[in-house]
């Protein structure tokens, strides 16, 4: 783990002249990190899962109306998402920020795993509470810079919840409210700062229910037929269907219901899948031949079958015009340059992981601006689709940590975390102002943008005309 002789020195390229904006965008920033950093410590502290985090939206949305934007709360029949916006005309860029937890993975700030009771049995596993708040602290950043300089434009962060299967900001780009947006900023927790060409897989899911009819399962099983075999035969086919998918494929599922008593033959059972693929129109051909597995079970196991499509999101769209700003912001802005307790925690962590192997020179420079394809999804898709939309990844994690573990969560609860986070406000800052003092960018953006969806694009929610599943994460 000894890298350029210290472990968590994250160096970016050596760049020496400094953008001119940044050490203006540097110092407002650092002007409110004691607020911001526990603004995000305390949203890990709630850790709320999709469409349930009331606190934490409620805690951003007040602190950036004390900063003289204006709220506007539900939107997109969406209790926790909303708009908070800066300034009355110009350029309108909009900023990103998501806070909501994963279930099942609560974890103490310790090196060594350690559920704790925190009230919802919930954890940032992917970090959204640093999400959330250093892209509210860039949004006030970038208000104080407009101020300073009497420049016109409007900055507007989109409070988006439910990011974890949820399809959030699905719901908001099907409402139309990113319209009128000219560029939208985002970014994301990982191990390492990195700035690439970003590309992800497009994903639908699905709730698949079996109903069958209860017996006793040794004095009449003949009466009985069970929903949990209808639930394990659509496994099984699903499992051989993955030797006849593109390879770039990825499915998966969860048994969510299966039964209470093995001497009673379930008459409910339910799994949920994940079907994903970087191109959306082979994920809807994957998605039908999974509910055809579904639908040949049902006949077999002589029960009756239903879905309900929870949520779908786009493959990321990368925007190179607006991708290159970012990529070079992040190089000026440096990297992460850890304490000695720091650097202890990390090298106790990193025991736990499973074949830890980092070698030296493995946390590469962001040297060079490139193309990269992550194998996961976000709703962060659709609103590429739209809108000219660029985002970076910076360290809050130690190297090598998985997302979604327990790992994540305690690294995201401690000074580390908050650092990556800071790093990423500056970063989406500075590239803000860059746009607001450079106009032509917005133009070049759209103008790619448009190139890369084709003239006959015409947006259409992969999730349908359904409602947002504001239950989904409390059943």
């Amino acid at each position: 783990m000894y890298i350029k002789n210290n472990l968590f020195i994250f160096m970016l390229s050596s760049i020496i002249s400094i953008n001119i904006y940044s050490s203006s965008i540097e110092q407002i920033v650092l002007e409110h990190k004691n607020r911001f950093s526990d603004i995000a410590l305390e949203i890990w502290g709630h850790a709320e899962m999709g469409y349930q985090e009331i606190k934490s939206s409620n805690l951003l949305a007040a602190e950036l109306e004390k900063e003289g934007f204006k709220i506007t709360r539900n939107v997109a029949g969406i209790p926790t998402a909303f708009i908070a916006e800066y300034g009355s005309s110009g350029p309108v860029i909009g900023i990103l920020g998501e806070f909501d937890a994963l279930p099942g993975l609560a974890q103490s700030a310790s090196p060594f795993k350690e559920v704790v009771d925190n009230g919802t049995g919930a954890g940032h596993a992917c970090g959204h509470h640093l999400f959330g708040a250093a892209s509210a602290w860039a949004a006030v950043t970038v208000k104080e810079w407009l101020q300073d300089n009497n420049i016109e434009g409007i900055i507007r962060f989109y409070g988006t919840p439910a990011e974890e299967g949820g399809s959030g900001k699905v719901y908001m780009v099907r409402e139309g409210l990113f319209d009128d947006v000219d560029i939208v900023l985002h970014w994301h927790p990982d191990d390492i700062n990195s700035a690439n060409s970003r590309t992800s897989n497009s994903n639908k899911s699905a709730k698949f229910t079996f109903n069958g009819i209860s017996s006793h399962a040794a004095g009449a099983p003949e009466q009985g037929r069970s929903a949990l075999d209808g639930v394990e035969s659509m496994n099984m086919m699903v499992n051989m269907l993955r030797e006849h998918i593109p390879q770039e494929s990825r499915i998966h599922y969860v048994i969510t219901k299966g039964g209470l008593a093995p001497n009673v033959v379930p008459d409910l059972a339910e799994v949920y899948y994940y079907v994903r693929h970087p191109k959306m129109h082979m994920v809807e051909e994957l998605f039908n031949r999974v509910v055809k597995t579904a639908e040949g079970a049902a006949i077999g196991t002589d029960t009756d079958m239903s879905y309900e499509v929870m949520h779908g999101n786009y493959s990321l769209l990368p925007n190179d015009v607006v991708q290159k700003i970012m990529h070079k912001n992040l190089n000026n802005f440096g990297g992460i340059t850890y304490s000695k307790d720091e650097n202890e925690y990390a090298n106790t962590i990193y025991k736990t992981f499973v074949k830890p192997a980092l070698k030296i020179g493995s946390q590469e420079n962001v040297s060079a601006f490139k193309n990269s394809h992550s194998y996961g999804s976000t709703d962060v898709g659709d609103v590429s689709w739209v809108v000219p939309t660029a985002g970076i990844r910076t360290a809050t994690w130690v190297p090598g940590t998985a997302a979604h573990s327990w790992q994540a969560v305690a690294s995201g609860g401690t000074s580390i975390g908050l650092k990556g986070t800071e790093l990423a406000a500056k970063t989406i800052a500075a590239t803000a102002v860059e746009i607001f003092n450079d106009p032509s960018i917005v133009q070049a953006a759209k103008n790619e943008l448009n190139q890369r969806v084709g003239d006959d694009f015409i947006y259409k929610a992969l999730l349908g005309e359904r409602n947002p599943p504001l239950d989904y994460r409390v059943n």
